[in-house]
């Protein structure tokens, strides 16, 4: 079943893939177009985002636990990388320019916490196994754009290694959480576990309320 669990997060990655057209932020960080108010924004919002999504991981793990070890060795995982992103997000903050009083008057913009909100439903109501599928689809995308704007920051903005170690982060092939996420994946198949039509529900869901979390960081602040 190898090639078979290979072959879905392939075709399922492709299929969802994101409409070019649905990101206005990460062409204009590219550009250098961008205002600061936009990567303060960003910053500010993933203080939220990575916090949430590593609670929301840590559940599906403990889910697992039992009746599907697979999926939650891949959510463990996820919860770790998560708790190094939280540290390594400290220094972009402080890079634009936001000090503990700032941070904590910031209100969250609704448009990007719907994300984190919605994988916290499927922490709850999803099957580790189809999250395993929907979520390794939707990290595809997010991964390119971390990409993009961690060069961005250096060549446009200024921003030192340490800055940009969030993003460069995510932007790093992983092939450890690869071969775990097929393994999840094909336990999922194996057992029966895996709906692939709700599955790919999942990440539609996911692409579209990340599109709205990137769009919404163009809104005013409120």
């Amino acid at each position: 079943m190898t090639r078979t669990a290979r072959d879905l997060l392939k075709t399922t990655t492709a299929r969802l893939a994101p409409d070019p057209c649905s990101n206005p932020v990460v062409p204009r960080i590219a550009r250098g177009e961008a205002p600061r108010s936009v990567l303060t924004a960003l910053a500010l919002e993933q203080a939220s985002v990575i916090p949430a999504d590593r609670r929301a991981f840590q559940h599906l793990a403990e889910r697992g636990l039992v009746a599907d070890p697979e999926a939650a060795a891949f959510f463990r995982m996820l919860a770790e990388g998560e708790a190094l992103a939280e540290e390594q997000l400290e220094a972009f903050v402080t890079a634009c320019g936001v000090d503990a009083a700032a941070a904590a008057a910031y209100a969250p913009r609704p448009g990007c916490q719907a994300y984190p909100a919605y994988v916290a439903w499927l922490a709850l109501n999803g099957s580790p196994a189809d999250a395993v599928l929907a979520l390794t689809a939707n990290f595809s995308a997010w991964g390119g754009y971390c990409a993009t704007i961690a060069t961005a920051l250096r060549r446009h903005y200024g921003f030192d290694d340490t800055a940009c170690a969030f993003f460069d982060f995510f932007a790093e092939p992983s092939p450890e959480l690869d071969e775990t996420a097929t393994a999840a994946v094909r336990a999922g198949l194996d057992a029966g576990r895996l709906t692939e039509s709700l599955a790919h529900e999942y990440g539609r869901l996911l692409q579209h309320y990340e599109a709205m979390f990137w769009s919404a960081l163009l809104e005013p602040t409120p």
